[in-house]
């Protein structure tokens, strides 16, 4: 169980937020073969075909954008020892061609929902003196790309809450931290929204970059590792706040402490579209 273990020396008690699909999905098999209780969630587990079960996993109904929801899931479940917050989605198009209705959705899934949960299950596991959170973030809280800046926000953001909320719930504890995955197998590029128009000002850069970002969602990893992590982290007695993984996170992460922000900056545009940068070579010496 690598050290895990609840006052009782039995089981843990895991919920795996979006394990319906996705790194979730990963992520609730891995904890089940290594003998953890899982509860998934889904927002309707009724319509789930046997392709998206996991053998072993106990699904209920959730909706993170709903209040109330939230509650009654806490309330069914009672106390756990262990919550991955996982569901999330993700979002693709310029800044100014996206609705507002879109924007405060995204955070309402992204954001306010984990941290509904978090307020949620707190209680009890300050009650036990025990627990574990693990936000699933991704790497693009380090490097934001073009037309992805409210996702990137979103995931800024719930690293900020990580690193800020774990010295509240130490001394009870309760141990947080955020992994933040880059590109690995999963359908979020699939059920990514997508606000392309084809009369927008930015159309032709824009679509450089969905092929760019495509491509790198073609050759992505295995969602294993990431699931291997989460389980790590859950069981640490004294986890880092902020876990990158990826096929190059850590040099990512290394020169990005050791290049000035223009630099990275011009490092990305290269990557994703060479025309959303205007930056000179000159100006990288700043």
């Amino acid at each position: 169980m690598n050290g895990y273990s609840t006052s009782s020396g039995d089981r843990p008690t895991a919920l795996v937020t979006g394990a319906s699909s996705g790194i979730g999905q990963v992520v609730a098999a891995h904890f089940v073969e290594r003998g953890a209780h899982v509860l998934g969630t889904c927002r309707d587990p009724d319509r789930l075909d046997e392709a998206n079960r996991v053998a072993g996993v106990r699904y209920l109904p959730l909706d993170v954008t709903d209040p109330d929801s939230v509650a009654a899931c806490a309330e069914r479940t009672g106390p756990v020892d262990i919550l991955v917050n996982n569901a999330g989605q993700s979002q693709l198009g310029p800044l100014e061609d996206l609705a507002d209705s879109s924007i405060e959705n995204l955070f309402a899934v992204n954001v306010f929902g984990p941290v509904r949960l978090v307020r949620a299950y707190l209680p009890g596991m300050r009650a036990a003196r025990r627990g574990a959170i693990v936000m699933v973030g991704s790497l693009m809280a380090e490097f934001p790309l073009p037309y992805q800046s409210t996702y990137a926000a979103t995931k800024a953001a719930l690293r900020a809450f990580t690193q800020s909320v774990r010295f509240e719930v130490a001394p009870f504890g309760v141990r947080v931290s955020v992994v933040q995955p880059s590109y690995f197998r999963s359908d979020i590029n699939q059920r990514r929204e997508r606000v392309i128009r084809p009369e927008s000002a930015y159309a032709g850069p824009l679509s450089a970059v969905v092929r760019s970002i495509d491509g790198a969602h073609a050759q992505a990893g295995d969602p294993r590792e990431v699931a291997r992590l989460i389980w790590r982290v859950a069981n640490d007695r004294d986890p880092a706040p902020v876990y990158s993984i990826g096929a190059n996170a850590s040099g990512q992460l290394l020169a990005k402490r050791l290049l000035s922000g223009r630099r990275v900056e011009r490092l990305v545009a290269r990557r994703y579209e060479p025309t959303l940068t205007t930056i000179s070579p000159e100006s990288e010496q700043a």
